[in-house]
């Protein structure tokens, strides 16, 4: 299956990329995700996702075709075929 991943914020500042796509296996479960994104944007690591490749900081999350928020307790989850996953900051100041 195929996904797009946006990178929102800080994710997009240190891969330097907008947007990726990415081919996975049908079980690709969205804790893989990120660890996949994590080899392949090792800059992410220590800056969005944690140095165990397959957590968030708190401060950034994923969302799911701009509609609704993947919870932590759903990153085993799986996304379908021609999903759009943005990898977002949520952090706001003042």
């Amino acid at each position: 299956m195929q996904v797009s991943v946006e990178f929102s914020g800080i994710a997009r500042v240190v891969t330097g990329e907008r947007q990726v796509f990415l081919t996975l296996k049908e079980s690709t479960t969205f804790r893989e995700l990120l660890h996949i994104l994590a080899v392949k944007y090792p800059s992410l690591i220590g800056e969005v996702i944690k140095a165990d490749d397959e957590t968030l900081y708190p401060s950034n999350m994923l969302n799911l075709n701009g509609k609704r928020m993947v919870q932590p307790a759903q990153m085993d989850n799986a996304p379908q075929h021609d999903d759009r996953i943005i990898l977002m900051s949520v952090l706001a100041g003042g």
